[in-house]
């Protein structure tokens, strides 16, 4: 069995997925990380779920490794799989059949009533994080724009199974 550890890493420095090193506080490291951190999060969320948002939560965790692929090349001709538009409709569809399903509150509401609903809610925190480290990215290289809209259409379906999750729904008061 072969050894986790290489030490490639002792001064500070990682490879890409392209196998270029960088430093392990570069941007392009901190936005697959931040993914890394999300399909964690998620792995959490899923075990406080029912089965059929559990299968959608494993759907997401496996989408997520094509972003953290295409975030961990710099070579964007070596990324081994892309996001489509048809994996951002898919989440629309997610943000839509768990919308359905909840009430619409004029306000905004306190996270958490349920476990579920708590682990999700920062999960979407996380989710957003990631967004934003992918856009700070993108200033400074190319980064496949649908990376950053499935980044935005994925918070919007945390946040719907996150609404869908809370048993008691209590408006923040100011």
């Amino acid at each position: 069995m072969s050894k986790i550890y290489t030490k490639g890493g002792d001064k500070g420095a990682t490879s890409l997925f392209d196998q270029v090193r960088v430093s392990k506080d570069d941007i392009r490291v901190e936005s697959y990380g931040t993914v890394d951190e999300l399909g964690a999060a998620l792995g959490v969320a899923k075990n406080f779920t029912d089965e059929e948002m559990k299968k959608d939560i494993e759907i997401i965790q496996h989408k997520l490794f094509t972003v953290a692929s295409n975030l961990a090349t710099q070579d964007q001709t070596k990324v081994p799989a892309k996001i489509t538009e048809e994996d951002i409709t898919r989440l629309e569809h997610v943000v839509d059949k768990y919308m359905d399903a909840v009430p619409r509150e004029s306000c905004f509401i306190l996270n958490g009533s349920t476990k579920a609903a708590g682990f999700l809610h920062l999960a979407r925190t996380i989710c957003r994080r990631a967004e934003r480290r992918t856009i700070s990215l993108s200033g400074i290289t190319e980064v496949n724009p649908l990376v950053i809209k499935y980044l935005n259409r994925l918070s919007d379906a945390i946040y719907a199974m996150a609404r869908y999750s809370e048993d008691n729904e209590e408006c923040v008061k100011y």
